[in-house]
């Protein structure tokens, strides 16, 4: 008898709603930026993150919150109003440590929320920068694992499925695997891991960021374990798991 936990992938937030979150570790992943720019702070020394959907939010919230930093974007480009983007080189430790950042993008943060709403046992967030941290956590609970691709906006992208294939390598002799958006994307990621920065700069994402000159996150987004902490929601906010 197969007694192993799971493994689904959701290539997109817009079929989420097909999984069952009970009791399980939800992982989102948003590689061109925010899961990228989350771990980065973090591992930088920011106390917490706090991931909003709203713009208008990120805005009372940053207002309300001592040591607060505002930031955002929508459709790459930072937001009239909040003071910082959602560039992981803006939050270099000197910056950073110890304040709260409060964050919201045009995908990331939105499919957290979501996973919350679903009733997500446990939601944490990845990409290639905390690649082992992720990996790790996710054997030792021992959970059924959904990994949630932000993609854009509700579509699918190529970036966070290669993120999922990724982990799905990494750790799938302790689950079970009977997912055929899970193979797609192992199967991927199998094909391209030697050569992901090449790979990336032909995905739509990269073009339509490279657009605004970010050459240089984005091959920090697919750059494995350059920040490898593991980001944890809890209390409405995602800190490092100790």
């Amino acid at each position: 008898m197969n007694n192993k936990p799971t493994i689904f992938t959701s290539l997109t937030p817009a079929l989420l709603h097909l999984y069952d979150l009970n009791n399980a570790v939800v992982v989102i992943i948003d590689v061109f930026r925010a899961t990228s720019t989350i771990a980065t702070a973090l591992y930088n020394g920011a106390s917490r993150v706090i991931p909003v959907a709203a713009v208008e939010e990120c805005k009372r919230i940053g207002s309300e919150t001592a040591g607060a930093i505002t930031a955002g974007e929508r459709d790459g480009k930072v937001i009239e109003g909040l003071q910082y983007g959602n560039s992981p080189a803006e939050y270099y430790r000197e910056f950073i440590e110890g304040k709260t950042l409060v964050l919201t993008t045009t995908n990331g943060t939105k499919l957290l929320h979501m996973a919350l709403a679903k009733g997500a046992a446990k939601v944490i967030t990845g990409s290639f920068v905390n690649l082992s941290s992720v990996c790790s956590y996710l054997v030792e609970q021992n959970k059924n694992i959904i990994l949630g691709c932000s993609g854009w906006k509700d579509r699918f992208n190529l970036e966070d499925t290669l993120f999922a294939g990724s982990v799905i390598t990494n750790i799938k002799q302790h689950f079970t695997v009977h997912c055929d958006s899970s193979l797609m994307a192992e199967t991927m990621y199998l094909q391209h891991r030697n050569n992901l920065h090449d790979f990336i700069r032909h995905t739509t994402h990269y073009h339509r960021l490279a657009a605004y000159g970010l050459h240089k996150d984005l091959a920090y987004c697919v750059t494995i374990d350059v920040a490898d902490v593991l980001p944890v929601y809890h209390n409405e906010s995602l800190i490092v798991n100790c």
